[in-house]
């Protein structure tokens, strides 16, 4: 019954929750999906809009629209981890550390965070759990593991997210669907990346290719033709986004700063063509597509050679943490020379996620998209939010969940077909 009263409604309000690769909090977005063709409950009227368009509702709150649906966003915000919490998190990415019991026990512990997370985002847009109706959780990612590993006899491919979605669902009282990856890598997928499926329903244009490029702590292009069809849409990771930069700056201030948030450390120093040419060398940055990377490539292990080849060769501090900026721009570059220019030629680059924020990476990526004509913007630029769009994917994923509707783009994934992600738990 529960779900056949979300399914009728033409309007649903979802709370969507992300947590990334930085590690830097639980983001949770808290949206009003409608369908095509019907106005706004509740004496919300919503203009018809276009992609990447933007309509503004009677209270002026701003919309997102395109596609099938129109998104409005109605409250957003950012819990920072408790500094604890945050290193028995990563203590989880090292295998040597990471025992069942301690994962264990983060799993229902973020679910309690998340849960107060949901809460405070409804709260926030002065409503109750009862004004709402379901939850989508991504969860946080310890270990993602794309590639089959063929042991055993059989191609397994694998992913852990903790963050319990019964806890959700048993402290809000509302339904909760989380650990989306899963069910696209059982059907041969790489279980990433997912957000392109909710780009496609809010970004396509009919005349104009765009590539939306989001940089936490891992990088991640989705390749939007004109007019695409859902089987036209690509994405991959990248490479490294904010993940190694944030790891340099940490350990070059004895963890005073966690991260280079606008570039100031970086747009001190000078980039050395020497290093970066080393880690240009890569292999992943040539690797075929469908391909997704992580932590597990690119994180304390990855950090700790960089750093001993530094002191080795007595390069400044401000110089590395330029050249690793400089890499994650270089390879975003790289990745469009490589991936997309032999078929589609971009006019923008939209840039989201906390590296928008740094103006120095953004400086070194109009320097490298300059010459193929490409134009790179902000989603801030476009009147959106860079903050949110990862959680607002959620709450759409979500969505499609409960209503029985594929969410995954097997294009993207490189899955055999498209599949209904996500796990369901009811309160």
């Amino acid at each position: 019954m529960i779900f056949q009263t979300i399914q009728g409604k033409k309007v649903r309000r979802v709370v969507g929750m992300m947590s990334g690769t930085s590690v830097d909090g639980v983001d949770a977005a808290l949206v009003e999906i409608m369908d095509a063709g019907h106005s706004m409950e509740e004496g919300h009227s919503m203009e018809e809009g276009h992609s990447m368009e933007r309509a503004h509702s009677e209270d002026g709150h701003a919309v997102e629209s395109g596609g099938p649906l129109r998104v409005r966003l109605l409250a957003f915000e950012n819990r920072p981890y408790p500094e604890a919490v945050r290193e028995q998190i990563f203590s989880l990415f090292r295998p040597e550390t990471s025992t069942v019991d301690r994962i264990g026990y983060m799993n229902f512990l973020l679910g309690e965070l998340y849960a107060q997370s949901a809460l405070s985002v409804i709260r926030k847009a002065g409503l109750t759990p009862e004004d709402v109706d379901l939850i989508g959780s991504h969860g946080q990612t310890i270990w993602h593991e794309p590639v089959p590993c063929g042991k055993d006899g059989f191609p397994v491919r694998y992913t852990v997210q903790i963050g319990e979605g019964s806890v959700i669902a048993g402290r809000t009282g509302l339904v909760t669907v989380s650990d989306f990856r899963v069910a696209d890598m059982a059907a041969g997928g790489q279980g990433a990346p997912l957000v392109p499926f909710s780009e496609y329903l809010l970004y396509r244009l009919e005349d104009e290719t765009l590539l939306l490029q989001n940089i936490g702590g891992i990088g991640n292009m989705t390749v939007m033709p004109a007019a695409a069809k859902p089987e036209d849409v690509y994405a991959f990771d990248t490479g490294p986004g904010n993940m190694i930069i944030d790891a340099v700056v940490s350990a070059l201030t004895g963890g005073a700063q966690a991260f280079d948030g606008s570039g100031d450390f970086a747009s001190r120093g000078s980039v050395n063509r020497e290093l970066l040419a080393l880690l240009q060398q890569e292999p992943y940055y040539t690797k075929a597509l469908p391909k997704t990377t992580g932590r597990e490539l690119f994180g304390t292990q990855y950090t700790e050679k960089i750093l001993r080849w530094q002191e080795a060769h007595r390069i400044p501090e401000t110089d590395l943490v330029a050249t690793v900026t400089d890499l994650t721009a270089w390879s975003i570059a790289s990745a469009y020379e490589q991936y997309v220019l032999p078929k589609h030629h971009a006019s923008r680059l939209v840039v989201g996620g906390g590296g928008s924020y740094n103006k120095t990476l953004l400086g070194f990526l109009r320097e490298r998209f300059a010459p193929y004509g490409v134009t790179v913007q902000t989603q801030e630029d476009l009147g959106l939010s860079s903050d949110a769009k990862e959680a607002v994917a959620f709450a759409l994923l979500a969505d499609r969940c409960v209503r029985g509707l594929p969410n995954t783009l097997p294009s993207v994934t490189g899955a055999q077909k498209p599949s209904v992600m996500g796990k369901i738990s009811l309160p």
